[in-house]
C-alpha cells in the first residue's frame, strides 16, 4: 500500500466527548440478597462509568486523541474518576472541578449466576451549567475531528453542540431516551446511535426499519442512524445522496425481514449484511434513498460473559474510530462489535476495552493499527 493510501493516522484524529462521568463501587455477589438478608462479596471493583467517560476511554485505548468535557466534585470519588482517565490517556484539561459539591456515584451489585444487576445511584451536584463550558469551549474544540454526546446537562450541551455545528464539527449523539432538550442536538447532529427503544419512542411508527426511515426523513442533517439491540446486533440506516428516478421502491420492513434471513448463526463473529442502494418506503411516511445493514453480535459462550455494563459506549467510542478511520460501514459495525464484546469479557465499564493492538483487532487494524 502506498504512503497516499495508507488511511489516517488515529494519533491526528481528536474526538470531544461532552456528558456525564460516576465512579462505580462494584461488588459480585453470588445471588442477590432478599430484604433484611446478609450476603458475602465475592470480590469488589472501584471504576469509572458514564457514557462519554467510558466512550473517550474506548477512543484512547484504540489511540484516538480523547478529551473530555465533563464536571466533577473535588472529592474522593472524583479524584479517583479524574486518576482513572488520566492514566488511559484521556485529556481532562477541560473537566470542571466544583470545589463544593458531589461526584455522582452508585454502588452496584451483579449477580454471577444471572448477570443481573442492582444498582443505587446518587446524583452528583452541582449540574454542569453553560457558564461552565462558555469561556473555554472554542479551546476545547479546537482541532476536533468529531464531537461527542451522550445527552447528559442538555441545556449546556446544546451551547457546546452549536459552537461544534458553527465550527462544522460532526456530531455524533447517543440517544438513549427522551429527554428535555434532546430534539435540539438531534437536529444539530450528524451521526445518532440509538438504544433499542428510542427510535419507536420518539418516532411513534410500529417497526424499527421504519423508525429509523421517520428519524432520517425528520432530521435531514443525518448521515445515518444505528439501533443497538446487545445480543441480537445492530440496525443501521445510511442516508445515500445517490438519486436514481428509474430506482423502484422498497417497503423498509420487507427489506430487513429478508437481510435478517440471511444471517448465519453459526459464524460465531460479527458480520454485516447490507442492502443495494434503494428508495425505502414505510407507512406512507415519504421515500429516502438509502440502504438497510444489519450487524450481528458476537457470540461470547456463556462461560466468557462476564458483565454487560458499558457495552454499548464501547460500541459507540468504535464507530467513532471507525469513521476517524475511513471505514466502511461493512466493516464499521462487525469492528464495533467486536469492540463491544471485548468489553463483555471483563468485569466493569472499561476493564475490558480492547488497545489498538489487541489480537482481535488484527483483522480490522493489522498489525499497525490502520485499517486496511
Amino acid at each position: 500500500m502506498s504512503s497516499t493510501s495508507l488511511p489516517p493516522s488515529p494519533e491526528q484524529c481528536l474526538v470531544v466527548g461532552f456528558g456525564g462521568t460516576c465512579l462505580d463501587y462494584l461488588a459480585a455477589v453470588s445471588t442477590l440478597p432478599e430484604p433484611g438478608d446478609r450476603t458475602q462479596c465475592r470480590s469488589m471493583k472501584i471504576q469509572g462509568n458514564g457514557g462519554a467517560a467510558n466512550t473517550l476511554t474506548c477512543l484512547a485505548r484504540l489511540g484516538a486523541r480523547a478529551r473530555l468535557m465533563s464536571e466533577i466534585a473535588d472529592d474522593i470519588p472524583g479524584k479517583s474518576i479524574l486518576e482513572e482517565l488520566r492514566a488511559d490517556g484521556v485529556d481532562t484539561s477541560f473537566l470542571v472541578v466544583a470545589k463544593d459539591g458531589q461526584t455522582p456515584f452508585s454502588y452496584v451489585m451483579v449477580n454471577q449466576s444471572t448477570r443481573e444487576r442492582t444498582c443505587i445511584f446518587t446524583p452528583g451536584f452541582p449540574l454542569m451549567e453553560p457558564a461552565d463550558v462558555s469561556r473555554g469551549l472554542k479551546s476545547a474544540l479546537e482541532g476536533a475531528r468529531f464531537v461527542h454526546f451522550d445527552a447528559r446537562y442538555t441545556d449546556t450541551a446544546i451551547v457546546v453542540a452549536r459552537e461544534a455545528a458553527g465550527q462544522n464539527i460532526p456530531i455524533l449523539l447517543d440517544a438513549e431516551k427522551k429527554r428535555p432538550g434532546l430534539d435540539g442536538l438531534l437536529h444539530l447532529s450528524d451521526y445518532v446511535v440509538c438504544s433499542p427503544n428510542f427510535p419507536k419512542a420518539w418516532t411513534d411508527a410500529p417497526s424499527l426499519p421504519s423508525a429509523l426511515l421517520s428519524i432520517l426523513l425528520r432530521l435531514p442533517k443525518l448521515k445515518f442512524a444505528i439501533v443497538t439491540m446487545g445480543e441480537h446486533g445492530c440496525l443501521m440506516l445510511e442516508r445515500s445522496p445517490d438519486e436514481n428516478p428509474l430506482m423502484g421502491e422498497e417497503d423498509a420492513d420487507s427489506l430487513w425481514r429478508s437481510l435478517e434471513q440471511e444471517k448465519d448463526d453459526s459464524v460465531a463473529r460479527p458480520m454485516c449484511i447490507a442492502s443495494e442502494v434503494v428508495k425505502l418506503t414505510a407507512n406512507g411516511l415519504g421515500t429516502l434513498t438509502g440502504r438497510l445493514l444489519v450487524g450481528t453480535a458476537e457470540r461470547i459462550p456463556p462461560s466468557e460473559l462476564v458483565d454487560t455494563i458499558g457495552a454499548r459506549d464501547a460500541f459507540i467510542g468504535a464507530i467513532i474510530y471507525a469513521l476517524c478511520m475511513n471505514m466502511a460501514p461493512e466493516k464499521m459495525l462487525p469492528f464495533a462489535a467486536t469492540v463491544a464484546a471485548a468489553g463483555c469479557k471483563e468485569w466493569g465499564a472499561r476493564t475490558g476495552l480492547p488497545f489498538r493492538t489487541d489480537p482481535c483487532l488484527a483483522p480490522f487494524l493489522g498489525e499497525t493499527g490502520y485499517s486496511a
